[in-house]
């Protein structure tokens, strides 16, 4: 018999290996193979309620709110939607008789003991209990006992509040604390009836990422101290925008009522940040509507700061500028930070300074990697780093310093199977996950890399490799960390790089043109020249020097030698507390333009609420450069974003029409793959008396942004003295005991920490804390520092 099959066209591309077909209610579809059947439902456009199931969690079925009706052959069945893969041919009904009366008796039962206090509830109102309630429910419980009653609500941290009458066991919550932040802080205690979420005794819940677990909670069980009865959901007018607490760049929800903000929260952005946010960047928000912001512009009369107008303040700052320029030439001016700012503030700002002939510009200060390493390394994306077959974490304390990037690359090491290499100077929450983990004294990553390098060069050959590197400690100069970077340039073939920066906007305004010029100083430059005495005036963009400068003793001399500070900032403190003009600028919130996080992925900032009398980065550069005779021509702030993108190379790609395209922004080229060099200087040999110093960043500091927000104030830690229990035990020191910490600068007394993470012979103490200023013992010309340390 002839077989009259028509053949498949020979340009017809062959079936999808991974397409299963399916019908949901009736409507054919074609799904993924191992998608789950409520995934296949909500890509068909079909929604099935759900209180336990997050996309970015593992299934677990608890809540079983997700029950329909599925055949695969062999008849339908009661199905968890949540659980349970697609197959061929399988029939997905979610709206049959016998579904709606699953879901609306699992709503009944949920019902019976939910104290239904939705008018006072900070859920009400975006609550999905309540929402389901009103289209899946039954209309009428058969339930008339008395409900629960317990006490409400209880802190479980500093910042989160629980009520466990709403609690319907989903799981979410302790999910995340475990699966995706790390800290299984919180969990489900005693068993059977009396079951209900809370935490361990004596042990809060003290996460960095509790804030989560409030905005993915279903109903009002958790609720944020910060928000909790500031506002109703329909009261709240919101826009998207860009965190810039850190340089991740995670995208969030801006949301205000009455002119105040009130309330952030995170936005799924599959590049970047999955929807997670930091307590830092979450609550932060506290700051821009603190009683300390100073919102008037402030001349110095004697020994005093007295409020003036704008036209007076920015004609005052013109004539310090001319005057210093006329007197000492362009070199006696200089222009530090931006990192703070937008790309369009950052930009204005350098457009200013290159037509003033000023070559003294940084945004950084001191505390990070070279512009031209941070710039210039070949780069990869947070998605490439994630799924890098190894990755190489250099240096820096991830969760410290960029939390919701360590959340990325800690799903890829325990979940998506990269291979994470961890080289630094003590233990990190990276290191239980990490198939090696490796210690150096500070200043001796080289040779340790270089050991590395051979010894683990067959996993190093395998697959992509990415290195996350940062400025792991402020008490070593960038050289041990630079010619770590150069040996595994040149010793690991096709390795690319992400190299991190702690302020918001860093990576933006070193590409816009806040870094040194030709010819020009950075920011230890700077401050060394001030010093000295030849800067006659010294421009502060949002940097605090006597805060931020690892060498307390530099800053110090160069504040006090200085000829004028012009100070541009959202509040008073040390630095500008000097200053002769004091121009106050808009806060996160209060202005829109572009940021750049540290892949150089561009994305939008938001305006949310009006700002009153400040006024936006670069329209104070443009203004003051109106004074002094050289028009910027830049009216909105979309002016200052389209010459951008026209006269920076790298800003190409992020053009106005490509920025309202793309809602997770544009990813600009920055890595020119210049090669690294080593400078083959070895680094100074310790003896038994003295200890090698670690200073690090810690989430939580005495910062302006968390010291201005009352609900992150309480948390910054202090600074004490973590050494590991043999050496704390040899000095005679206990928990607690006060040490008397000698280096060639200065003396500080601190409380001593035994802490296993920290290698022997090596001492760890937190930067920029309130307690202690650790940065009076550091000298910025050294390679790496040892203190003695007493006991008291």
């Amino acid at each position: 018999m002839t077989d009259t099959a028509t053949p498949p066209a020979a340009d017809a591309p062959p079936p999808d290996p991974n397409a299963v077909a399916v019908t949901v209610n009736g409507v054919p579809h074609v799904a993924r193979k191992g998608q789950l059947v409520i995934e296949a439902a909500a890509d068909a456009g079909v929604y099935i309620p759900r209180f336990c199931y997050h996309d970015r969690m593992t299934p677990v079925g608890k809540c079983r709110m997700c029950l329909v009706e599925c055949d695969s052959g062999r008849g339908p069945a009661v199905t968890v939607s949540c659980m349970v893969p697609v197959a061929p041919d399988m029939k997905i009904e979610t709206e049959s008789p016998t579904a709606k009366r699953m879901q609306e008796g699992v709503l009944e039962l949920m019902l019976a003991n939910h104290p239904l206090d939705c008018p006072v509830c900070d859920k009400g109102g975006e609550c999905p209990l309540q929402d389901q309630t009103m289209s899946h429910g039954p209309g009428e419980s058969r339930f008339v006992e008395e409900k629960r009653h317990n006490e409400k609500p209880i802190p479980i941290s500093d910042l989160v509040l629980l009520d466990r009458e709403r609690c319907i066991l989903c799981d979410r919550c302790t999910r995340f604390a475990d699966e995706v932040a790390g800290d299984p802080l919180i969990h489900f205690i005693h068993r059977g009836n009396s079951t209900e979420v809370n935490t361990f005794p004596d042990d809060p819940f003290s996460s960095y990422f509790s804030g989560n677990t409030v905005q993915i909670c279903p109903v009002g069980a958790l609720t944020a101290k910060p928000y909790r009865f500031k506002a109703r959901p329909w009261d709240l007018e919101q826009v998207e925008s860009t965190c810039t607490t850190c340089s991740v760049g995670c995208r969030i929800v801006v949301q205000s009522t009455r002119d105040a903000l009130v309330r952030y929260q995170g936005v799924d952005s599959d590049p970047v940040n999955w929807g997670w946010l930091c307590d830092k960047g979450r609550f932060g928000f506290e700051a821009t509507n603190s009683a300390d912001r100073a919102r008037v512009p402030l001349v110095r009369q004697g020994d005093q700061l007295v409020e003036t107008t704008w036209s007076g303040a920015l004609r005052q700052a013109a004539s310090i500028v001319k005057g210093a320029i006329d007197r000492d030439g362009a070199g006696a001016v200089a222009v530090l930070g931006g990192a703070r700012s937008t790309n369009e503030g950052a930009y204005a700002w350098a457009t200013l300074a290159r037509t003033l002939g000023v070559t003294h510009t940084d945004a950084q200060l001191d505390d990070g990697l070279p512009a031209d390493v941070l710039l210039g390394l070949p780069r990869a994306t947070i998605d490439e780093a994630c799924a890098a077959t190894t990755i190489v974490v250099l240096g820096v304390d991830l969760k410290e310093e960029l939390p919701v990037l360590f959340l990325r690359v800690r799903d890829a090491a325990s979940k998506r199977r990269a291979r994470l290499l961890e080289i630094g100077p003590r233990d990190t929450a990276l290191t239980p996950l990490a198939y090696r983990s490796a210690r150096y004294r500070p200043g001796e990553q080289a040779a340790l890399v270089r050991q590395l390098i051979s010894e683990e060069g067959p996993q190093l050959a395998k697959g992509n490799v990415v290195v996350i590197v940062g400025r792991g400690n402020l008490a070593e100069a960038s050289r041990p960390t630079l010619d770590a970077l150069a040996l595994l340039q040149a010793g690991v073939a096709g390795v690319r790089f992400l190299p991190v920066a702690r302020r918001g906007n860093t990576v933006g305004a070193l590409a816009a043109g806040l870094r040194p010029q030709a010819g020009g100083l950075d920011a230890k430059g700077v401050l060394e020249a001030a010093a000295a005495g030849r800067i006659s005036c010294l421009v502060l963009l949002g940097s605090d020097p006597l805060g931020d400068v690892r060498d307390a003793s530099l800053a110090r001399k160069a504040m006090a030698n200085v000829g004028a500070v012009i100070a541009v900032d959202t509040q008073l403190h040390a630095s500008n507390r000097q200053a002769a003009v004091f121009l106050p600028a808009t806060a996160p919130g209060e202005h829109a333009g572009t940021t750049t996080n540290v892949e150089g992925r561009v994305t939008a900032v938001a305006q949310k609420v009006t700002a009153g009398t400040a006024r936006p980065d670069w329209m104070i550069a443009t203004e003051l450069g109106d004074r002094l005779g050289h028009d910027l021509g830049f009216a909105r702030v979309e002016d200052v974003t389209h010459e951008l993108s026209v006269t920076v190379d790298a800003f190409a790609p992020a053009s106005l029409e490509a920025l309202a395209a793309e809602r997770d922004g544009v990813v600009i080229a920055l890595g020119g793959g210049h090669p690294l060099s080593v400078s083959g200087v070895e680094p100074p040999a310790g003896n038994s008396y003295e200890y090698r110093l670690v200073v690090s960043r810690k989430l939580y500091d005495g910062g302006r942004l968390v010291m201005s927000s009352p609900s992150l104030a309480p948390l910054a830690p202090g600074a004490h003295l973590h050494l590991h229990p043999l050496d704390a035990d040899r000095l005679g020191a206990h928990d607690g005991s006060t040490v008397k910490v000698t280096s060639p600068r200065a003396t500080v007394t601190l409380e001593v920490r035994p802490d296993p993470a920290i290698p022997r012979g090596t001492a760890w103490v937190a930067a920029n804390q309130t307690n202690v200023h650790v940065a009076e013992l550091i000298d910025a010309d050294t390679w790496a520092l040892d203190v003695k340390v007493e006991s008291l």
